[in-house]
């Protein structure tokens, strides 16, 4: 008998795709998706069941089917259809609660994955340089989807006390971009002016979709010879990326704001669904965040195909060009770096000491 696994989130492209690629694996007999929402993508040969998490079904659709494997995707900081915040919230903190407690009463469950966000480390200005796996954040996130994935991480270490006979893999995710991406900050960045907070350029890294998919079928299956995929790891590309980089190579113009203008620009364009402005992203787009790979790569055993600036290349090329092409950007920064600053090559080599 193969292994009988459980995706929440399926209606989800991420769910979607990763529901797809775990039925080519040779030792998985059966998918089950689930997920609130019926999904506008196909989802191959796996069943689709339209239940909500929030709810006790899901206890008996464990049982029903006798799944070994959950993987819980179904924690996200978008809303799908019409549903807002108050939503969002319910499925990550009272579905992983519902799910949880599902799975400590399975007898079949022996591997439980779950998705959370470099989020839970919080954007303070105090923070460390690199966050591990094992930094205690300066400030707890106070709201929004990084309170949600604190709360849904704190209801996982004790599920894990609870059933120490199950495996349980934290994977936390930091900004995911792709051609396709389903984000906050995804709906930020293609946003044809990019507001700033006023002297700040913080600090960002992106993992890939695909490289997503590909952890998480790392992590769903049994570990690799010389390899332990039970515990929490940061799941993040190699590399940083400025906020400026990115505007530079999206074409698009920055707007820098005062800070506590911040605020209202992120309330106004809520008020007009443009994207989710939250006090949360306005944190990071100030200080930033940056965390170590070092777990994923040598407990793990995972190695990301793309670093962060080639998933920020992908995601770029997807969006198109913006109101000011990169390759006309680029021009004019080289020929403002070309001009004596002060008169004389004294000048040309302060600008040439102050170029990243």
């Amino acid at each position: 008998m193969g292994k009988i696994v459980l995706v929440t989130g399926a209606a989800r492209q991420l769910g979607g795709r990763f529901v797809r690629r775990i039925q080519r694996d040779p030792g998985v007999d059966r998918v089950i998706a689930l997920d609130a929402v019926a999904p506008a993508h196909q989802l191959g040969d796996a069943e689709f069941v339209l239940a909500d998490i929030r709810q006790s079904a899901i206890a008996r659709i464990l049982a029903e089917y006798s799944v070994d494997t959950v993987v819980h995707l179904d924690v996200s900081a978008k809303a799908l259809g019409a549903g807002g915040r108050t939503t969002v919230k319910e499925t990550n903190v009272i579905g992983t609660m519902q799910l949880l407690g599902a799975c400590q009463k399975s007898p079949s469950v022996q591997r439980l994955v779950v998705k959370s966000s470099t989020n839970v480390y919080g954007s303070a200005p105090r923070d460390p340089a690199v966050f591990t796996e094992t930094t205690s954040p300066k400030s707890l996130p106070s709201g929004g989807f990084a309170k949600d994935a604190v709360e849904v991480e704190g209801y996982v270490r004790g599920f894990a006390r609870r059933r120490p006979d199950v495996a349980v893999c934290v994977l936390r995710f930091a900004n995911i971009l792709g051609p396709e991406p389903d984000s906050p900050l995804a709906d930020y960045l293609t946003l044809p002016v990019l507001p700033t907070v006023l002297g700040y350029d913080p600090r960002l890294q992106f993992v890939h979709e695909d490289d997503v998919v590909d952890v998480l079928e790392i992590a769903a299956r049994e570990p690799r010879r010389g390899t332990l995929n039970s515990g929490t790891f940061n799941i993040a590309g190699d590399g940083v990326l400025l906020l400026s980089q990115c505007a530079r190579r999206l074409g698009r113009p920055t707007v820098p704001v005062l800070l506590p203008a911040v605020t209202w620009v992120g309330s106004a364009l809520r008020t007009i669904g443009m994207t989710d402005f939250s006090p949360e992203q306005i944190r990071l787009l100030t200080h930033g965040r940056v965390v170590s790979t070092v777990q994923m790569r040598e407990t793990l055993g995972f190695r990301p195909e793309f670093t962060t600036a080639e998933t920020f290349a992908e995601f770029a090329r997807s969006r198109g060009p913006g109101l000011l092409p990169p390759e006309r950007v680029g021009r004019a920064v080289g020929r403002l770096a070309e001009l004596p600053l002060g008169g004389g090559p004294a000048g040309r080599t302060h600008s040439t000491h102050g170029a990243r």
